[in-house]
């Protein structure tokens, strides 16, 4: 991916910050959970119908980050308050931003 991105014209660096998350079932049961809970809320379920759904979940020993975009705050908050209650979530941080 970092050489594809290198080729675009006018891009002069690359900041490769990919990283592979360790296997984990407990992570994917947790990053399964939480998917239910933000795509299964009838309030958010309108984000899981787009091409690529805007909210991302990563799970990395039971810690949780938000990341994505979001119409508006009630949504960023009823998606962190969804998530902070899982069982076996340690922390979450949310890092979700406003459409602008």
């Amino acid at each position: 991916a970092e050489r594809a991105v290198k080729k675009i014209e006018g891009v002069e660096t690359v900041a490769n910050e990919v990283r592979v998350l360790p296997l984990s079932s407990f992570d994917d049961r947790i990053r399964i959970a939480a998917y239910r809970a933000i795509y299964g809320t009838s309030g958010l379920n309108r984000y899981v119908h787009q091409a690529m759904p805007p909210i991302h979940i990563l799970v990395e020993n039971g810690n949780i980050t938000l990341e994505g975009v979001v119409n508006n705050e009630l949504d960023r908050t009823l998606v962190y308050n969804r998530i902070r209650s899982l069982p076996g979530a340690l922390t979450v941080t949310n890092d979700l931003r406003l459409d602008p």
